[in-house]
């Protein structure tokens, strides 16, 4: 799981907002470029690190007219990182990237959707040195900083997961249909 949490917030909100998809939608539909690319960065194979995959398959479902790397099927995760980034940048020369990945943080932060400047440190929260990814990130926290061990992530819930999912997807398809 994933990422580190930064200062660097345009736009931090709680799922369960009523205004969440707004908020996000809104702040984002100021990013969405003619050369912007979707990298959703996670696995299916841990509940807690699935966030980017499942907004990456939500959002090629819905036919997103913005190309998406990372889904359940095709993920970008740990192992792939490194490759699947060296094909977005080699497919997509000069594309503004938004990343999408589940991050840990303080126990009062979980369910908040964060929209960031700057890159996202995929698995930075539970020690890995990985590339940075994005020009902005949205990162979902999906637990605490102290519950970072592989037996705590077993914990949390799979609705909780697809719920946080399906609001940043929302937020996305909002943030596009402001654009048209």
């Amino acid at each position: 799981m994933t990422s580190s949490i930064s200062d660097n917030i345009g736009v931090r909100v709680n799922y369960l907002d009523k205004d969440a998809v707004e908020k996000i939608g809104t702040f984002l539909s100021e990013f969405l470029k003619e050369n912007t690319i979707i990298v959703c960065i996670g696995t299916d194979k841990c509940i807690g690190d699935s966030v980017g995959p499942l907004v990456g398959t939500f959002l090629t479902k819905e036919d997103y007219p913005f190309p998406v790397v990372g889904t359940l099927e095709f993920p970008t995760h740990a192992v792939n990182l490194d490759k699947v980034l060296s094909h977005v940048y080699e497919t997509y020369p000069d594309h503004f990237v938004i990343a999408v990945d589940a991050c840990i943080g303080n126990e009062d932060a979980i369910g908040d959707i964060q929209v960031k400047f700057g890159p996202v440190h995929p698995g930075k929260g539970v020690g890995k040195t990985l590339p940075k990814v994005g020009d902005i990130s949205v990162v979902a926290v999906v637990d605490t900083i102290d519950n970072c061990d592989i037996f705590s992530m077993r914990s949390i819930r799979l609705n909780f997961i697809m719920q946080l999912s399906e609001t940043i997807k929302d937020a996305f398809i909002l943030a596009n249909n402001m654009k048209t």
